[in-house]
């Protein structure tokens, strides 16, 4: 039985972990609905103690009425968050996390069944880790179009998907999990706030505040498992199913990857000569490539890097980051498989 004034589901365990689900949400009512029912329908073990954080970032449809339906069915706590912008949110879950650890999805994921079983195993497993991550599969609503299932391996990382096998495994490197689907101990999360600098604000394509975060952690020399049980669908609605999608988001990579672009590097009009000759370069082959009805997996290659270049010649998306660890982290989300490096190079 659930407990709305609390916003605390009951624990016959006073052992068991202390889960604070958190979504940020903003204008996705319809969405917000849908990945509601899917918290009513996990299978929550005996003794797990958990709330459902839904952080408000100043919505204004239908989010409110949303969550009205919802205050009887879960362990709900609301939170209004005026600030625009993912980070903001992020640090207002935070602050209103109740429980030892932190656990992360979005506004248009569906959990699994037994989503909180399975970090709650691994909670208990690994005593000692303070990061945990689990896979994320496609929803395509509709069906994706051919070019798009052939060219998936290539470009998952662009629709937030990520799978490292079904086996845990450590954290660390480029195996990291993603933000819709991840686990940070309270203590570490409190320690690393999100920078407002990164993530998306509003409709834009910003991002890499979560693996900023992540990856100081690890820095930091906490430790993180790969949690394979502990699956989410993310929905790919048909505007993400779209070259101008993908084109969107590598140029965002690609500013975001050059934000620390050292000097000495030689440049052409204030910008690297390399990005330009690759910008052209790929953009050509890739051009030319379709035209003649080439396989999308053997063009996707050179769409993402033309497509990040252009982003690093435009200019960073952001202001740079307030540390090295953030930048690295925002580096290595947004450009690692777009060609360049955390120092922005080629």
């Amino acid at each position: 039985m659930l407990t709305p004034a609390d916003g605390v589901t009951p624990a016959d365990d006073a052992d068991a972990p202390f889960f604070s689900v958190a979504v940020c949400t903003w204008n996705r009512a319809a969405f917000l609905r849908r990945t509601l029912e899917s918290h009513v329908a996990q299978h929550v073990p005996a003794g797990l103690r958990w709330e459902l954080i839904v952080v408000d970032n100043h919505s204004t449809d239908d989010t409110a009425r949303v969550l009205d339906a919802y205050t009887d069915r879960l362990p709900l706590r609301r939170v209004f968050e005026t600030r625009l912008g993912l980070s903001h949110a992020r640090n207002a879950a935070v602050a209103a996390a109740r429980g030892a650890y932190v656990v992360w999805t979005d506004d248009d994921v569906f959990v699994g069944r037994d989503w909180l079983a399975g970090y709650a195993e691994a909670v208990r497993r690994h005593p000692d880790a303070a990061l945990f991550g689990g896979p994320i599969r496609p929803r395509f609503e509709p069906d994706p179009p051919s070019w798009l299932v052939r060219a998936l391996p290539d470009v998952g990382h662009a629709l937030a998907l990520l799978d490292l096998g079904p086996a845990p495994v450590p954290l660390g490197g480029e195996q990291i999990p993603f933000g819709a689907n991840y686990v940070v101990r309270a203590d570490e999360q409190r320690r690393h706030p999100y920078s407002p600098r990164l993530g998306r604000v509003g409709t834009g394509m910003g991002g890499g505040e979560e693996t900023a975060v992540v990856r100081a952690i690890l820095d930091a020399g906490a430790t993180g498992w790969w949690v394979p049980n502990a699956p989410v669908e993310h929905l790919i609605c048909a505007d993400r199913q779209t070259l101008a999608y993908l084109r969107s988001f590598y140029l965002g990579a690609g500013a975001s990857a050059g934000l620390d672009v050292p000097p000495g590097v030689a440049s052409l009009f204030g910008r690297p000569r390399w990005a330009w000759r690759r910008a052209i370069t790929c953009e050509l082959r890739y051009r030319f490539a379709r035209a003649m009805g080439t396989a999308p997996e053997l063009w996707m290659r050179d769409f993402k890097f033309a497509s990040a270049a252009w982003g690093l010649l435009r200019g960073p998306a952001a202001p740079a980051p307030s540390s090295p660890a953030m930048a690295r982290g925002a580096e290595r989300r947004r450009g690692a498989d777009v060609g360049i490096d955390r120092a922005g190079r080629a």
